[in-house]
């Protein structure tokens, strides 16, 4: 039996995943089945309250309450102690690394151009939601 993708979803993968149809639903919906292992910190959390809150995307209050619950049951938290300064424009986008490292990840998705950039960070590959699905279709899911 194959090992299972381990991911770490970036805050705005998140975000478009509670709010929008899409590649990035697609991924949290696999992570919610239980086909890929999916990690978080607290900074990505933080980060991630704080945005559920920003009045432009208007999500009702219980839909916040049950994708936070959802999250916390299905990721697991890793602790981040080192932050790598490899980010220079978006310091907060190393947090993001760091969670990626500690897991460890072998993908970070994320929509972030600074992050997308990078393509790479040691040996866990950096790529959008999209670009995961089409390579995690073509391989099939673990077996």
């Amino acid at each position: 039996m194959g090992a299972k993708p381990k991911v770490v979803l970036d805050t705005n993968v998140l975000i478009s995943a509670l709010g929008w149809a899409g590649p990035e639903r697609q991924v949290y919906e696999l992570c919610l089945q239980g086909e890929l292992e999916l990690y978080i910190c607290r900074p990505i959390l933080e980060e991630l309250m704080r945005v559920l809150d920003y009045p432009k995307f208007k999500f009702p209050g219980l839909h916040k309450v049950w994708f936070m619950e959802d999250l916390l049951r299905i990721a697991e938290l890793v602790e981040v102690d080192v932050i790598p300064p490899v980010v220079k424009d978006d310091p907060a986008d190393n947090y993001v690394l760091a969670c990626a490292a500690a897991a460890p990840a072998d993908y970070l998705i994320t929509g972030d151009k600074h992050l997308l950039s990078l393509n790479t960070y040691g040996s866990i590959a950096i790529c959008s939601a999209a670009t995961f699905l089409q390579w995690y279709q073509e391989r099939g899911a673990p077996s």
